[in-house]
């Protein structure tokens, strides 16, 4: 595990949450909905990591989830890893319990996998492998 990639923030309403982000100072990099996670995401700069909030695009949504039973918050942390598949098959040979045992398709078309909060103290785990330039 290379560094933090970003912390997810669970919000209610992005376009709302985006604005005050905004007047906080933080640096806006976009929008993006990612269909197949049923959210919409919109990240900020902050050093060499990023803030991304999320807001679900329907009831079904794992935020949507979230928000019902938590409220508005942290919702994750995620962690860059160089090879993915190499990082889920060595979490899969310890206790690590995974939510994705193969990755899916991310934010800005990362590949990306969730470790379970029982795996971690409370927090839920993002893994992502940075698209490679090739790929774009």
């Amino acid at each position: 595990m290379k560094q933090i990639d970003h912390i997810g923030i669970a919000v209610p309403e992005l376009a709302a949450a985006v604005d005050q982000y905004k007047n906080l100072g933080f640096e806006f990099h976009g929008m993006e909905e990612v269909v197949e996670q049923k959210v919409k995401t919109a990240f900020f700069e902050i050093g060499e990591s990023h803030l991304e909030l999320l807001e679900a695009t329907g009831e079904d949504s794992p935020i949507a989830k979230f928000l019902a039973k938590r409220g508005p918050g942290i919702h994750h942390i995620c962690v860059r890893v160089d090879d993915i598949d190499a990082e889920l098959a060595r979490l899969a040979k310890t206790d690590a319990i995974l939510i994705n045992e193969k990755p899916v398709i991310g934010a800005g078309g990362h590949r990306v996998a969730f470790v379970h909060p029982k795996s971690t103290s409370g927090v839920l785990l993002e893994l992502l492998e940075q698209k490679k330039a090739a790929d774009a």
